[in-house]
C-alpha cells in the first residue's frame, strides 16, 4: 500500500503550480525585448500599470494590488523616481504615508507599452478571447486559494492598504 510518505513525487510538468510559474517566466521572456526598449523591468512595468489605472496612490495601496510587501516595493519605487518615471511625496493628511504619482515621462510610457499585449497574443498563438478565459480561470483559482487560506490577495475589494504606505 502506498501512502503519502512512500508515494513518488508528482512530476513537475503535472503540477499546476509549476505550469503557472513557468508560464509566467515565458511571458516575461516574451515581454523582455519590448521592456528593454522602454528602459523598464517587468516589476517596474507592473507598478506603472497600477498607476496608469489610477494615479497618485500610496505605497501600501500599490503593494496591495501587486501582492507585495511595502518594504519590497520601496527600493523599486526609489529607482523609478531616480529614472524620472514617478515622484514620491509624503501625504499631507498622514505623514506616515508616501504618495506615488506619475511624472509626465512615466505617463507617456503607457502609449508605448501598449504593444506588450499584442506581443503576447502573437507569441502565444492564442486569441484575445482564449487568453481572457484563461486569465479569468487563473484569477478564480487565486481567489479560491486566498479564501481558503484566509489571506487576501493584492487588489481585492475591501482591503485596506498598509497604513505605513
Amino acid at each position: 500500500m502506498t501512502d503519502a510518505t512512500t508515494a513518488p513525487p508528482v512530476p513537475l510538468e503535472d503540477q499546476l503550480c509549476f505550469s503557472i510559474y513557468s508560464a509566467e517566466i515565458a511571458i516575461q521572456r516574451a515581454y523582455k525585448p519590448l521592456l528593454d526598449g522602454l528602459g523598464l523591468t517587468y516589476p517596474q512595468y507592473l507598478v506603472l500599470n497600477v498607476l496608469w489605472r489610477e494615479d497618485a496612490q500610496t505605497v501600501g495601496g500599490i503593494a496591495q494590488q501587486l501582492a507585495l510587501e511595502s518594504s519590497t516595493l520601496t527600493p523599486l519605487l526609489k529607482r523609478m523616481e531616480a529614472a524620472g518615471l514617478l515622484r514620491r511625496t509624503r501625504n499631507p493628511e498622514n505623514e506616515r504615508q508616501v504618495i506615488i504619482a506619475l511624472t509626465p515621462d512615466g505617463d507617456r510610457l503607457r502609449f508605448r507599452a501598449g504593444c506588450l499585449n499584442a506581443n503576447l497574443l502573437e507569441a502565444s498563438g492564442q486569441t484575445v478571447s482564449d487568453l481572457g478565459k484563461l486569465n479569468q480561470l487563473i484569477r478564480d483559482l487565486r481567489d479560491a486559494i486566498y479564501a481558503h487560506t484566509g489571506a487576501l490577495g493584492g487588489g481585492e475589494p475591501g482591503m485596506d492598504p498598509d497604513p505605513k504606505g
